[in-house]
């Protein structure tokens, strides 16, 4: 019997050091930026560490260079490959977080819509009112807002169909 343990091929879980999470928004903007020189678009990158996720923030002139790149469907897409090319730099399961001229910003009040909207179905009687699918970091947020207006939330689902459901306390 040999006391080699076998390699597992899958990334790992573990919970990133802030050195690691600096590493991988290093890697996310070298990335970024082969993108926008592919684009030919200009922007302004911020790194950053929030609430245990490396943060890349993409800004712009007045003009629209990354008006078609802050369409939120398009940075949802732009920030997965970012997450694979991280991932397949470290070999760890990445969590990063790209906004590319203020998407997220308008991603949340969308999101804060939404949820008003769940909500006045709640106050014409429904007992719960179910959200559309949406990726992990939208879920959290949905979960954030719903909070913060004093009701409860719960994710369901698998995969591509996981999707909040909003309650009364």
């Amino acid at each position: 019997m040999s006391d080699v343990a076998p390699v597992d091929a899958r990334p790992s879980r573990e919970e990133p050091s802030v050195e690691q999470l600096e590493e991988e928004g290093d890697i996310a903007a070298d990335f970024i930026e082969g993108l926008l020189d592919i684009a030919d678009a200009d922007g302004d990158l911020t790194l950053d560490v929030r609430a245990g996720r490396p943060y890349v923030s993409v800004e712009g002139d007045s003009g629209d260079s990354l008006a078609l790149l802050s369409d939120p469907d398009t940075v949802q897409a732009l920030q997965e490959l970012t997450r694979i090319a991280v991932q397949n730099r470290t070999g760890r399961l990445s969590r990063v977080i790209l906004d590319i001229g203020g998407s997220r910003d308008a991603r949340q009040r969308e999101l804060e819509k939404l949820v008003d909207r769940a909500i006045a179905r709640l106050d014409e009687g429904a007992t719960q009112a179910s959200l559309p699918a949406m990726s992990s970091y939208e879920r959290k947020l949905i979960h954030d807002i719903v909070a913060e207006r004093g009701l409860v939330s719960e994710s369901y689902g698998e995969g591509a169909d996981r999707h909040t459901v909003i309650r009364r306390g």
